[in-house]
């Protein structure tokens, strides 16, 4: 599928569509079966009416919230402060978007947008960069098997690009990261295992981050390449891999980049994703 390479990882115990479409089947061949809805107390007109609904509560008691997003990322930023990688760090306020500010040691205030999955406008798109960090971050924290993680960045990017390249934003990130407690479980395996920590009672790799473009020159019409090569760096990621044990010296070979490429055939994207020396994936895409 398009964009499974934007990722080193999948998610290889998620069912396959005709496993799904099975399910399916058998949910609305529940609805004909009166003996079965009888035994508990239903009535065809009752299933009919409840299973959308029951649906949703299932899917919310499955999926993580937003108060499960923060504590991981509240626990990672507290581990951060005990390993020195940043000095301190403020929650959000309740109420308002969810941004973190890092004071990290070297660079100064780093703010991470706390997202759910990629592939929605809000969480790709809606979003302001604050006039305080000297770095942005989104951070993506996705659990839904829906796609897989690369399917996923790849429609994330996607979003980003459309809205890096328009007139109506003036503010950018220095990055975007994808990371959840989900990775290097065994729904969502990870290259990156070997390096990883404990963390809320579980084993958490280093997390996927890629540098993005930097927003200049974009009315220049002989301008065609914005960090196609991953040529832009970035500070925080090596703060963050710091965590994981991996140094400085190492970082680079634990940082991605996202580019962009204007030509004739409209705009190229590449999603090149690093885990280790020597080792990488990338997407390419095309748009018009």
């Amino acid at each position: 599928m398009a964009g499974e390479t934007a990722t080193p990882c999948n998610h290889p115990g998620a069912p396959p569509d005709e496993v799904i479409d099975l399910v399916a089947e058998a949910v609305k061949a529940i609805a004909c079966d009166e003996a079965f809805l009888q035994r508990h107390g239903l009535t065809a007109q009752d299933f009919e009416l409840a299973l959308p609904a029951a649906i949703q509560r299932i899917r919310g008691s499955a999926a993580a919230g937003n108060a499960d997003r923060r504590e991981f990322l509240t626990d990672l930023f507290e581990r951060m402060v005990v390993s020195g990688a940043i000095s301190d760090f403020e929650k959000p306020e309740y109420g308002k978007d969810t941004v973190y500010r890092l004071q990290v040691n070297g660079v100064g205030s780093v703010a991470i947008i706390q997202k759910g999955c990629p592939d929605g406008a809000h969480s790709s798109v809606a979003w302001s960069a604050p006039e305080w960090a000297q770095e942005t971050y989104l951070w993506w924290l996705c659990d839904s098997l829906q796609y897989e993680p690369g399917e996923h960045v790849t429609k994330g990017v996607n979003r980003l690009r459309k809205r890096f390249f328009s007139d109506a934003y003036r503010d950018s990130i220095d990055g975007i990261i994808f990371h959840n407690a989900m990775c290097g479980s065994p729904l969502r395996p990870c290259p990156k295992i070997s390096r990883a920590i404990e963390l809320g009672g579980r084993m958490i790799p280093p997390p996927c981050v890629w540098v993005m473009p930097e927003r200049i020159n974009l009315d220049n019409p002989s301008a065609t390449n914005w960090n196609w090569s991953g040529e832009r760096s970035r500070r925080f990621p090596a703060a963050l891999f710091s965590t994981f044990g991996i140094d400085e010296q190492e970082a680079p070979h634990f940082t991605g980049h996202i580019g962009f490429l204007k030509g004739g055939r409209g705009t190229r994207t590449t999603i090149s994703s690093r885990f280790g020396a020597g080792a990488s994936t990338m997407y390419r895409s095309n748009s018009r």
